[in-house]
């Protein structure tokens, strides 16, 4: 039994785990030579000499009251400390106490067994560390895009100002014109109305017949009668025209930060969008539009909206006189298809690879920023779609974006 017992102590005393063997009253009465180092280490900077008689010795912290208990009911615990040490990195742990009996099940000591998971803890601790400053890195380089979006956006809209106020300028031309001659109508139906009363008012109104007559004639009231409503039907549309204006330019130079999807008509996205660049496409090119059956898709409009003003700016610059430009959609499985393309001067083969590059552009100093394709590359692939574009030089260019019906772990049916 001796021999048995010394070749158990030797094994124990191998071990690099760190094993005590403690009393009922948590007093060391044994400890092997790797708990004799982790000893070392966590009494470094006391006060005290000499080895310690108790565990609490080693480290006020280092076991848990409720462990002891913990151990006493169930036989056995298990957990992890952390233990600061004057100063220097914590010296972290994890303990396993083992409650140890005679042959009437009473317990008469504890064994407590200890493994350094300090290096473990420190990593974890930095990984955490450099995790958070990640995020708030990725915060700032959300914001910083989101800001460089919609700067580029606002950029584009700027650039169309002079169009835009060309298409309001017409519409709100006639409309003032309108006004005046509405004006010169009411003032010649005001006149007939009193020449109206003035016969009832008389005692006989028969008698005035022929002069009220001679009055209408001369103010032309059939005339008026006829043209009044035109007129009227022709001013609405030019309110309204200004109005779908302004209110497609509110919807495009939304900032939207929240990212909020939501179910949205591609088509009425592209028919805004046209209508915004009208005035830079019409005199260049006759937009075909080749509507399909599609159904709503989940997406954030406005961006979608500045992506398909990028391509359709680009389509018309390509056009140097008078061409087409193409605008279709159609249904491919889960996914919405938007080709927009032109029969302009095309891409050159070896320029194709770097027209999503950040600065990149082909057009005049001064006419470009070199990002509204770029920007373009990241909306689509934050709605999780992809663009591509084809060309020949001499024959045009052609963008395909393909974009999913609901966003990847959306619920919305």
């Amino acid at each position: 039994m001796n021999e048995l017992n010394a070749m158990l102590r030797s094994v124990v005393d191998a071990l690099q785990q760190p094993v005590f063997v403690l009393t009922r009253d948590l007093r060391i009465i044994y400890a092997n030579r790797a708990a004799r180092a982790l000893t070392v280490q966590a009494t470094l900077g006391s006060q005290r000499v000499g080895a310690p008689e108790r565990i609490a010795d080693l480290h006020p912290d280092l076991l848990p009251p409720f462990a002891i208990e913990m151990a006493k009911q169930t036989g056995e615990w298990n957990g992890e400390v952390a233990l600061p040490l004057n100063g220097r990195r914590p010296l972290a742990l994890t303990l396993q106490v083992i409650a140890l009996q005679d042959d009437s099940h009473g317990v008469t000591h504890f064994s407590l067994a200890a493994r350094d998971v300090s290096f473990e803890y420190a990593r974890k601790s930095e990984l955490q560390s450099r995790n958070a400053e990640l995020e708030i890195a990725n915060q700032r380089l959300k914001g910083t895009q989101e800001q460089l979006v919609q700067s580029e956006k606002l950029a584009s809209i700027g650039q169309l100002a002079a169009g835009v106020a060309h298409e309001i300028n017409n519409p709100i031309g006639y409309v003032h014109s309108n006004m005046a001659t509405l004006a010169q109508y009411s003032e010649n139906l005001l006149s007939l109305i009193k020449a109206y009363e003035h016969a009832l008012q008389s005692g006989s109104p028969a008698s005035h017949a022929q002069t009220v007559q001679q009055l209408s004639q001369s103010l032309d009231i059939d005339f008026v009668r006829s043209d009044l409503p035109q007129l009227i039907e022709e001013s609405r549309e030019g309110v309204e025209r200004v109005r779908k204006i302004v209110q497609d330019l509110k919807d495009f130079s939304r900032s939207d930060a929240q990212d909020q999807f939501v179910k949205s008509d591609i088509h009425r996205g592209l028919d805004s969008t046209l209508n915004i660049i009208w005035n830079d496409l019409k005199y260049k090119a006759q937009v075909v539009k080749t509507f399909g059956d599609i159904p709503p898709i989940e997406c954030i409009p406005s961006e979608l909206n500045q992506v398909f003003m990028n391509i359709l700016l680009n389509a018309g610059q390509a056009i140097r006189e008078r061409g087409i430009v193409t605008v279709s959609t159609s249904l491919d499985g889960d996914h919405v298809v938007v080709a927009i393309g032109d029969d302009g001067v095309g891409i050159p083969e070896e320029l194709l690879p770097k027209i999503f590059d950040p600065f990149f552009t082909t057009k005049p100093v001064g006419t470009g920023t070199g990002l509204g394709l770029a920007i373009s590359y990241g909306l689509i692939k934050k709605h999780h779609g992809t663009i591509d574009v084809t060309s020949t030089p001499g024959e045009g260019t052609l963008f395909l974006i393909r974009l999913p019906l609901r966003q990847p772990g959306s619920n919305k049916a």
